[in-house]
């Protein structure tokens, strides 16, 4: 949006870039499968909210679609693989927020791997194909192989577990 793109609703993109881009913090809360927080204040909160770029993973506390397939399992993983722990955040400069105000990144976790990249490899998220991002290929042949090895999700998941921009879209594995 342009008026986002501006600054007008109180933070400007390059101020944000400027800010986490390549920087380290604290995961002091992880929300569900593709959310969390860092201990940095962003604006009035006290805390950074992260949205992982790039991959979707089902919901577990979303207040109309409830628990999704294999949504637990989903935030277990990325509560081992972060919470509590120093992650580092790279944001793509232009575009660091998503429609909900929430700091859009790839998040590095201490062994060096991407988060993001982790939970589409090992079927704990789709590779979400509705924002354009510099690892989108990647992410879409990751997800590729992870329903040809039936990993994690991709093991008992149904047409309608699917979310809705895969509707109709992917062959399942088996079927």
């Amino acid at each position: 949006m342009a008026a986002d793109r501006l600054g007008l609703f109180g933070v400007r993109p390059d101020d944000d870039f400027t800010k986490y881009h390549g920087r380290t913090f604290d995961i002091v809360k992880v929300v569900d499968g593709d959310t969390l927080d860092v201990d940095e204040p962003d604006g009035k909160d006290r805390h950074t909210r992260i949205r992982l770029w790039g991959v979707d993973t089902p919901e577990t506390k979303h207040p109309h679609k409830g628990v999704q397939h294999f949504g637990r399992e989903a935030e277990a993983f990325t509560r081992t693989a972060c919470a509590g722990k120093a992650v580092r955040l790279e944001l793509l400069r232009g575009r660091t927020r998503g429609k909900h105000g929430r700091l859009l990144a790839y998040v590095i976790l201490p062994d060096g791997k991407m988060l993001n990249r982790e939970l589409v490899r090992q079927g704990f998220g789709y590779a979400d194909p509705r924002f354009e991002h510099p690892r989108g290929h990647e992410f879409r042949r990751l997800q590729r192989d992870a329903i040809r090895a039936r990993s994690g999700l991709w093991q008992a998941v149904q047409y309608k577990d699917l979310p809705y921009y895969y509707q109709g879209k992917l062959t399942l594995p088996g079927r």
